[in-house]
């Protein structure tokens, strides 16, 4: 996305019009495998592999990786990049990455800060990395409205407002009071939902120049007395309409503005479910979802990707755009994109 001087951050990137690099071989790690010590957090090389790291379980090894369970980890683990000139991403479920095969010669941050606090009723302050589908569960057992559509969304809650996760015709921002972030100098601000501007699938965190990571959320809820019931429906429904249980990363594509028709409608009109390109498929069950059938490749998924949007170009004149990220090896390409799902 952005190059600072002195300090390297690479979040995800564009999806490649050419293929990705093909070496099988990881090439980026010469040094034995290690783990080292700094500031109390440990950095193990070379061993971390990054399908383990993701719902799509695509993925090479990173060149390092840490764990961080509050906010002054994270600080160090940036500090740590900063330092020795290490690009890195901040990640939580990995719930909507596509990583390559080479791996990721940085350093992949694994977001564990999953803290909860009810400052009064109906006000919850979460962590970024605190599960973003229990806290609706929790949120509409407790008696609260707004995060019904949040059980089915398997990622974080930093995740999930970078994105501005959404289903059913909630989202993410409608319940949003305020976002505690990091910037790249290392400083913590908090920010209002005022002063916060959301469209579909869209936040400021997006574009946001000195944007490190996404600390805490807070949200606040309306009560009701028919949350939990309606959360429990569309549950049901997702059961039926989504491939729970396989590996896959949510929706592929976000749906058209102003044409009335969803991604997943125009890829299945388009002839497509069903369709393999190498271990990769559509969904039968729901055609803006792409699974991994077991020995799926990154490159067998960018082929799936770029081959759907071609056949929906072709026959209905619509470009679909990507809504999951994918992490170039190498982090030489830079575009919009820090998420920590």
């Amino acid at each position: 996305m952005f190059q600072a001087p002195n300090f390297t951050k690479m979040a995800s990137v564009a999806f490649p019009t050419v293929p990705s690099p093909t070496n099988s071989t990881t090439i980026f790690f010469h040094h034995k495998e290690q783990t080292q010590s700094w500031n109390g957090l440990k950095f193990v090389r070379g061993k971390k592999h990054l399908k383990d790291l993701c719902t799509w379980g695509i993925g090479g090894p990173c060149n390092y990786f840490v764990q961080v369970f509050n906010q002054t980890h994270l600080l160090s683990a940036i500090r740590y990049c900063h330092e020795f000139s290490v690009p890195y991403i901040v990640i939580g479920k990995g719930s909507n990455c596509l990583f390559d095969d080479l791996g990721f010669d940085g350093c992949v941050i694994l977001n564990q800060i999953d803290f909860l606090e009810r400052t009064e009723p109906g006000v919850y302050r979460v962590g970024s990395g605190f599960r973003f589908n229990h806290l609706g569960i929790l949120s509409c057992n407790e008696g609260f409205t707004g995060l019904e559509f949040a059980a089915g969304i398997p990622g974080t809650a930093g995740g999930a407002a970078y994105m501005n996760a959404g289903a059913n015709g909630q989202e993410i921002a409608d319940s949003i009071d305020s976002i505690d972030i990091v910037t790249t100098e290392g400083k913590f601000r908090t920010l209002n939902r005022v002063d916060l501007s959301f469209s579909y699938r869209s936040s400021p965190f997006q574009d946001m120049k000195d944007l490190a990571a996404i600390v805490a959320v807070t949200f606040r809820l309306e009560g009701s007395l028919s949350a939990r019931k309606r959360q429990k429906e569309l549950l049901k429904r997702r059961r039926y309409t989504q491939p729970v249980g396989e590996r896959c990363a949510g929706s592929v594509f976000r749906n058209p503005t102003n044409l009335g028709v969803s991604a997943g409608e125009l890829i299945e009109k388009a002839g497509l479910k069903g369709c393999c390109v190498g271990g990769a498929m559509v969904s039968n069950i729901h055609a803006n979802f792409f699974v991994n059938n077991g020995d799926c490749t990154s490159q067998d998924m960018l082929n799936l990707i770029a081959l759907a949007k071609e056949k929906v170009h072709s026959k209905f004149g619509v470009e679909l755009e990507e809504e999951v990220l994918y992490f170039h090896p190498y982090g030489n390409t830079l575009s919009s994109g820090k998420g920590n799902r």
